[in-house]
């Protein structure tokens, strides 16, 4: 797991969701992950799937190819 990687993705989730104004209990409202997951992933401790950041980008109204456009 490449760490420094997945902060960067993380950071970049996290913001794009609190300006969608998305909350994490939203995620299993909507498509069933849980709160604790998405904030494990927002705070890289946790790595997913690409279903899931299908999944992800589809609650947050955005192309997936947007969480992963980090610098």
């Amino acid at each position: 797991m490449n760490k420094e990687f997945l902060q960067k993705f993380a950071k970049n989730l996290k913001a794009i969701r609190k300006q969608k104004g998305v909350k994490q209990d939203d995620f299993l409202a909507i498509n069933g992950i849980s709160r604790s997951t998405i904030a494990m992933v927002e705070t890289a401790k946790t790595d997913i799937t690409l279903s899931k950041l299908k999944i992800i980008a589809d609650v947050l109204k955005v192309d997936p190819k947007d969480l992963l456009d980090f610098k």
